[in-house]
Parts: structure tokens; sequence; C-alpha cells
């Protein structure tokens, strides 16, 4: 990946659409999106369920293609990996959250985040686990498994395991959709606290007003069209329409 500042674009889409086949016809999810995303930005995708957002996450992160368009991570243009290439990507360059945390539960909390470092054949695999597991909050957790976590203790280890590789874009999907409201009010903090330490950019989808409010940018995906409303002029009761 080209080394960017913050002044520079980590993500540029142009005319970027996506459809699926439904039946004998296809549903159009994406139509000619065109988008810049700043190194260290963090962008909120709002929008109702089925709009498109979680298909744009799995565009930007290569693990769904688009019908047509072009999409740029660091300068790399996606549609010229193959599937190695944009498993090196990930490897590399991109953390990915989900709402469901997708921790193995036969690994402890340390060899779940140790693990994309040990596909990758780092030597301080362990190490570099730890003390990401300490700063988020686990130092006392790094020998327990999934199933004696809680939600929001599981969701710090997906978090930390999404940046041990010190990634340049973190693409989170409704990261405190499974959580109380306090675990999330935790969680929210923890993602920004993040972004603004080590200058990841940060791309959430949420339906949650309130969280999108606080990033530097809120988009909002309608039939298949991204419009950009102002941070600041969010109301954080808003409901996505």
């Amino acid at each position: 990946m080209e080394d960017l500042s913050r002044s520079e674009a980590l993500v540029e889409i142009r005319g970027l659409s996506m459809s699926y086949p439904m039946g004998a016809s296809r549903v159009e999810v994406l139509r000619d999106v065109d988008l810049q995303i700043q190194a260290g930005q963090s962008v909120a995708v709002a929008g109702p369920s089925g709009s498109g957002k979680t298909s744009l996450l799995l565009l930007l992160c290569g693990l769904d293609k688009p019908v047509s368009g072009s999409l740029r991570v660091g300068g790399t243009e996606l549609s010229m990996l193959d599937a190695n290439g944009l498993a090196d990507l990930r490897r590399s360059s991109i953390g990915i959250v989900f709402q469901s945390f997708h921790l193995l539960p036969s690994l402890s909390a340390l060899d779940n985040v140790a693990l994309p470092l040990q596909l990758a054949d780092q030597h301080d695999s362990h190490a570099r686990a730890e003390a990401q597991l300490r700063r988020v909050g686990l130092g006392a957790r790094l020998h327990h498994y999934p199933s004696q976590l809680s939600g929001g203790e599981q969701q710090r280890v997906a978090i930390a395991r999404a940046l041990v590789h010190r990634p340049r874009l973190l693409l989170a999907d409704e990261p405190t959709g499974n959580l109380d409201d306090h675990t999330a009010g935790s969680i929210r903090d923890l993602l920004f606290e993040l972004n603004r330490a080590a200058g990841t950019t940060l791309v959430l989808v949420t339906h949650d007003m309130e969280f999108a409010s606080r990033c530097d940018r809120v988009l909002r995906l309608h039939d298949g069209s991204l419009h950009e409303t102002p941070a600041s002029a969010v109301p954080a009761d808003a409901v996505p329409a």
C-alpha cells in the first residue's frame, strides 16, 4: 500500500454499482456511487435495512465484487487483484469488526487476536496480541475463552483482532448491535479513541444516529445512492430514512 497522509484519499470509489439476482430479475443495491474517504477520517454509513450498507463494506474489503465501477484502497485497484491478492490486502491493510463477534470458541482471547499475525508468519504474534488486548482494557482476560467473556468483552477481543496488524482501514458493521446500552457506549468510545490514537480510517455501518453523529462524516444510503449529511446536523435521536 502507498504511504498516504491524512490529506490524501485512502478510499476512492468511482461509478460503483452492485446488484443481486432475485428470481428472474436483479435487485440493485448500489447505483453509480462516487465516494472519496481521506486517510484518518471516520465515516458513518446509515440507511434502512436492505439499503446496501453491508454490501458496501463487503466491496471495500474485497469480499464481494461490483457489477461495474472502480474501487481503490490505498491506491490499489481491487478489481486487479486475485483471491490471494485480496487476502493479502486484508491481512496487511484492512481490519473488519462485525455485529457478531466471530471469535473461535476453542481459542483464548490471546490466541484469537494472535491468529491473523500467525497466518501472516509474524514471529512476535503473541507479544503484539497481548499489547493490543491491554490497549482495549482486557489485560486480565488474556487466557479466557469466548464463553468466559461478556458480550462487550468479546467485542473488545474482536476489535483487538481487527487492529492487531495495524490496518490503515477499519470497517465496522453494526459493532454495537448485540450489546446493551451501557456496553455499547463503552465500545463506541473505544473505537473513536483507537481511531484518533492510531490514525486509522474508520468506516462504520450503524442504525445508531448518536453513534453516527460522532463521525467526521455521515453518509445515507437510499435507493442505491449515497447522500452526505453534515455530522453536526444529525439529531442524536434521528432514525435513518
